[in-house]
Formats: C-alpha cells, sequence, structure tokens
C-alpha cells in the first residue's frame, strides 16, 4: 500500500527537529494525519506543518507542551482528538540528554531527565490508552542503546532510558489486546548537538560493525514498520544501531 497509515492519526513528542522530524514525514507520507508536539521549537514546527500541509491540505496540526508539567500531557493527547477526531499512534520521541556525572548529579538533573524520558512516556500513554484501545492503534517509544549498555558519565540518562524499555513491556502487558505497544533503541544517528570531538566519533564508529552512523531516516522506517507493518508484535525494542549493541 502507498500509503497504509490513510486516514490514521499520530502524535509525534519532540517532532519539529531532528529525528522528530523524519519520524513526522515518514508518517506523513505513509498517509497519517500528524500532530506535531514542541516545546522552544515552534517555529520549527510550524515551518514542518506548513510543509506538510502544502503536500496535503488538513493533514498536521502544531500543539505546544512542557512535557514535565505533568497537567499539560492529557491536554496534549486531547488535542489530537480535537484536531482531528481520533488518536492512532503516540510516538514518544522528545527527550532530554546530557552528561550528570556521578558526584554532581542534582536533583533538577534527576526531575528532568526522568521527566521527559520515563514520566511523560508513562503518562502520556495513560492518557492516551482510551482513543488507542478505541482505534486498535500503538505506542512507539524512542529508547536507547545505552539503556542496556551504560554511558559513561550519563547516569541518569541511561537510568530513565532503562525505565522506558521496561514501561514498553509492561504496557504492552497492560494495553494488549487493543493497544500494541513497542520501542525503538537507536545507535548513532546524529552525534549531540552539544558537541562531540572527532577522536569520540571515531571511536565509535571503530565499534560499530558497519562503520558508519545512522540517518534519522532509519528510525522513521523503524516506526512506520513497526506501526503500519507489524500488527502481530508488542513488547518489543527494535534496535536500530548499526549492529553496535552485538559488538560493543
Amino acid at each position: 500500500m502507498s500509503a497504509p497509515l490513510s486516514g490514521r492519526t499520530a502524535l509525534v513528542t519532540g517532532g519539529a527537529r531532528r529525528v522528530g522530524a523524519a519520524i513526522v514525514r515518514a508518517l506523513h507520507a505513509a498517509g497519517a494525519n500528524v500532530l506535531i508536539h514542541c516545546h522552544h521549537s515552534l517555529e520549527d514546527a510550524q515551518t514542518l506543518a506548513r510543509e506538510l500541509q502544502e503536500a496535503r491540505a488538513d493533514s498536521s496540526a502544531v500543539a505546544v507542551a512542557d512535557l514535565l508539567d505533568c497537567a499539560a500531557l492529557p491536554r496534549l493527547i486531547g488535542a489530537a482528538e480535537e484536531r482531528f477526531g481520533a488518536l492512532h499512534l503516540l510516538v514518544n520521541n522528545a527527550s532530554s540528554f546530557y552528561p550528570t556525572p556521578l558526584g554532581r548529579i542534582t536533583l533538577s538533573d534527576w526531575e528532568d531527565l526522568m521527566g521527559t524520558n520515563l514520566r511523560a512516556p508513562l503518562f502520556l500513554a495513560q492518557a492516551a490508552a482510551p482513543l488507542l484501545a478505541r482505534a486498535g492503534g500503538s505506542v512507539v517509544n524512542i529508547a536507547d542503546i545505552h539503556a542496556q549498555r551504560p554511558l559513561r558519565d550519563h547516569l541518569v540518562y541511561c537510568a530513565a532510558k532503562a525505565g522506558l524499555i521496561m514501561l514498553t513491556r509492561a504496557l504492552a502487558r497492560e494495553l494488549a489486546p487493543a493497544v500494541r505497544v513497542n520501542a525503538i533503541a537507536p545507535g548513532s544517528i546524529l552525534w549531540p548537538e552539544s558537541g562531540m570531538d572527532e577522536a569520540r566519533k571515531q571511536r565509535i564508529l571503530e565499534r560499530t560493525p558497519l562503520g558508519r552512523h545512522g540517518e534519522p531516516e532509519d528510525i522513521a522506517r523503524a516506526v512506520l514498520y513497526l506501526t503500519a507493518y507489524a500488527p502481530f508484535v508488542t513488547g518489543q525494542v527494535l534496535a536500530v544501531d548499526g549492529g553496535r549493541s552485538i559488538a560493543w
């Protein structure tokens, strides 16, 4: 099918830029209507929404919300229903990422990293569950290969992503059979915006069997597979990492 998601609605958190924008474009190209969530990237989100609107009228919208504000999460789900009349797919993509070396971890670090990477996906899924069940929908959580293999100096982030993998499996049990829940564990896709020295990049690529980093579209295609082409898959974590997780 050229448009396997025709007539369906997706909400993608952190959908304005980088991997999130690639996911939004892939779902839209497959026929879905897309609600693009953002927090600080409103201009990018609006530009992306206009691009999608030009390709297909009335097929995209933008919602601004702080995912650390739990009261805003049900409203975000409600915005999808209000705009498009239903919700078929929730993609928990938004994520804070930065180092938290042991000995310098603050409560603010904990609240931010746990809040965006674990708490928000839980409460968004809880709020979305009735709509997703009615639609026979699914949830895709964007985890990380470092959920299972710790990244030095990123203790809180790794713990949050590990929790997200367990949340994926637990939600798959809780929401079955009406709703499928899966996760994707990316490896090196885009280098961090905070910067990384070339020597470290080279070390990572040397540990990756395919010898290169991936592209945002690799994650987007994995989301599309789990959403449109995997009706008998739930509770699974798909590594999209060039083989790095088997050759650490």
